[in-house]
């Protein structure tokens, strides 16, 4: 169980690195609003979080 709490946690500031190298500060706010709002069970900021992370992808491609 632990290892795999490691590797989760490894993949997720992965994650987060990648959005911070491609998408700056923004995407960073974005996937910070969608990580506490699934922890918080907080529908609005899980939906703003995702909202933002959604327009930032259609603006890159």
């Amino acid at each position: 169980m632990p290892l795999i709490a490691i590797v989760v946690a490894a993949l997720a500031i992965g994650f987060e690195q990648v959005i911070q190298w491609k998408y700056g500060p923004l995407g960073i706010i974005a996937f910070v609003l969608l990580t506490v709002g699934i922890k918080a069970k907080n529908t609005k900021l899980s939906g703003l979080g995702a909202g933002l992370l959604v327009l930032l992808l259609a603006q890159s491609g």
